[in-house]
């Protein structure tokens, strides 16, 4: 009794704290997008060359995912995120020194080459950013996957997802906040100085395995490499669970086109609600990303809780549905008329984000379950790779297409995520029935 009331407290510290640490992440991440409207307005920077930096920025992130996927099967997940972390930190505080740092470089305080030098700098930012956010989710997925049972891992890892929405919907808030009434570099310093916070949080809070504090690791999770696991059983082991399974190739696909839908909202979307007809202010334009995010998190719970309960841990069922509602709340934006109370499209866009955000927490727990905790943030690291490949649209795509046809790309932009999200549903049709997971069951 005394070892389960343990172990249920270190799981909710667990699941609680990685939660805080991880949105910590979104806070030096996603407050670029907001920065990016006053950046191109004072400094006259285009649409190609902000989606130019974002397509470079997301495709780093993705391999950078790629590749911490595999370090975290195999590394302490507490030390991966606070040095992740910390650097993230670091470059947010020195990018808003980014005009001084131009005017240094460049020689001038203006013109073609100060503007050109301020471009280059802000593509070295985001790209080194990426570079170290792309550490932040694989150590999590190895918590998540080694404290959570695989009968509860849908509910549970749905309810860390959270830390998504967290984090995102809080910067979007405070950085529309921040636009409206101060400067854009603050856009960066604050959100430093609260994930700098996180970096302490997390290293006093956090520890790795059960094994690590001296509890049992979970029953019913036997896999192959329990009796031999040194580093080329382990590269065995990944190169048949992960890269010849085609349920996780299914999945990285299908959450490659979730991808394009969810970065079109979250890069684009505070300058794309900023402008046309019924263009909305930077605060209500922060809120309405915001109030987009919190109901993905309520959209994440109910998807978890649905997945373990009704269709009894089958995620790829859940995500099936979900995107296929997506895109009609998509097709339904489209179709609003001019002239439309922007809190209609408030409401389409908050139920598109309740549907969209319940597939995203969900394809790492299927992948979870069927590569075993022993490989599972290496497949989502392969995942994320895929889901980044979705930058080569939202980021170059968007900008050249904003750039070339200006308001007609515009008008049209949601009946193509439409078309994206049942395109997303349509992969998951394959694996509709797939077993339920990989271990070693005697």
């Amino acid at each position: 009794m005394q070892t389960k009331k343990s172990f249920n407290y270190w799981q909710w510290r667990v699941i609680i704290c990685s939660m805080i640490g991880y949105s910590m992440f979104y806070f030096v991440r996603k407050n670029f997008s907001f920065a990016m409207p006053v950046l191109g307005a004072e400094f006259g920077i285009k649409d190609t060359s902000f989606g130019l930096i974002l397509t470079l920025g997301g495709l780093v992130y993705g391999l950078s995912k790629f590749a911490n996927g595999f370090i975290a099967d195999r590394a302490n997940a507490r030390w991966h995120l606070v040095i992740a972390l910390t650097a993230c930190v670091v470059l947010n505080a020195i990018f808003g020194w980014s005009p001084a740092i131009s005017r240094w470089i460049s020689g001038s305080a203006g013109g073609p080459d100060f503007v050109g030098t301020l471009v280059s700098i802000t593509a070295v930012f985001i790209i080194l950013n990426n570079l170290f956010q792309g550490a932040g989710f694989g150590p999590c997925n190895r918590l998540l996957v080694n404290w959570i049972p695989p009968k509860e891992l849908a509910t549970k890892m749905s309810l860390w997802n959270m830390s998504h929405s967290i984090g995102a919907g809080i910067v979007a808030v405070l950085c529309g906040a921040i636009v409206a009434k101060s400067h854009w570099q603050w856009c960066f310093w604050i959100p430093a100085i609260i994930a700098g916070l996180g970096v302490v949080f997390i290293f006093f809070t956090l520890r790795d395995t059960p094994k690590s504090v001296g509890l049992p690791e979970l029953p019913d999770t036997k896999t192959e490499l329990d009796d031999n696991d040194t580093p080329a059983e382990y590269r065995k082991f990944v190169k048949k669970m992960v890269f010849r399974n085609p349920i996780v190739w299914s999945l990285a696909i299908s959450d490659m086109f979730l991808y394009v839908v969810r970065f079109a909202v979250l890069d684009w979307g505070p300058k794309f609600l900023q402008q046309g007809d019924n263009p909305l202010s930077p605060t209500l334009a922060g809120w309405t990303i915001g109030i987009f995010e919190v109901c993905g998190c309520v959209g994440m719970l109910l998807a978890g809780w649905i997945t373990d309960k009704v269709f009894k841990g089958k995620g790829q069922q859940m995500c099936l549905i979900e995107m296929i509602l997506c895109g009609l709340c998509l097709v339904a934006i489209h179709f609003l008329p001019d002239g439309t109370n922007p809190v209609v499209m408030l409401v389409l866009l908050a139920m598109a984000g309740f549907f969209l955000y319940g597939p995203q927490a969900l394809y790492c727990v299927v992948s979870g379950k069927q590569v075993t905790k022993k490989a599972a943030s290496a497949a989502a690291g392969l995942i994320g790779l895929f889901c980044y490949v979705s930058v080569l649209f939202t980021g170059t795509g968007i900008g050249m297409l904003s750039d070339a046809f200006g308001d007609a790309f515009w008008n049209n932009l949601f009946i193509i995520m439409a078309g994206v999200s049942l395109l997303s549903a349509l992969v998951l049709v394959p694996i509709w029935n797939i077993k339920d997971d990989g271990y070693v069951h005697e």
